[in-house]
């Protein structure tokens, strides 16, 4: 099985800017030859056929993404309405300012399919394309954002999967990011 890294995914993972909320210590091209490399720890099914995660011990300095919400820093939470590409239509988001996360134990690259990632109109050679990453402290795979579920659920055109929404899962999600958020 071969894996590549796609645009969508090098620009939110590696960019430019090398922001602190990136993946540390290792080029996109580094980062792609480790997953092709290492086996992974384990191999979780994504959220629909298409879709697979690699759960990799982190060997890099990258801080989890995600951190609980409690008195202590809900005054630290922020938000705006924002778009990940020109194309797609912002949303609102909401993350934390002024906070620093531990160093995360995992690092779950997101993978789609050759086929699938055709019908986004995103080519590859590879078996599989990344198209994101999830840097945890345990293996599990953090529920994805309410919004993406939605996005996914509008289709092709407006940004997403085109897979439909899943009303327990959507539950589950919001469970979790009502105590939760990312940082920058």
């Amino acid at each position: 099985m071969s894996i590549e890294l796609t645009d969508f995914a090098r620009v939110r993972l590696f960019p430019a800017d090398r922001r602190r909320t990136a993946i540390q210590d290792v080029s996109a091209e580094d980062f792609v030859a480790h997953i092709n490399r290492e086996t992974p720890v384990a191999i979780r099914a994504g959220y629909a056929s298409f879709c697979a995660l690699h759960v990799h011990r982190n060997w890099t300095s990258t801080r989890c993404s995600v951190i609980a919400i409690d008195e202590a820093n809900r005054s630290r939470l922020t938000s705006a309405y924002e778009a990940r590409t020109r194309e797609e239509l912002p949303v609102l988001v909401r993350w934390f300012e002024g906070i620093e996360p531990p160093v995360a134990e995992y690092l779950i690259p997101i993978l789609y399919d050759r086929g699938q990632l055709a019908k986004e109109g995103t080519r590859i050679e590879a078996d599989w394309g990344v198209v994101g990453c999830l840097y945890t402290m345990t293996p599990e795979e953090i529920p994805m954002a309410p919004i993406t579920m939605m996005r996914n659920a509008l289709g092709l055109e407006e940004g997403g999967s085109g897979v439909a929404l899943d009303r327990d899962a959507y539950r589950r999600s919001v469970a979790f990011w009502e105590g939760h958020a990312n940082w920058r």
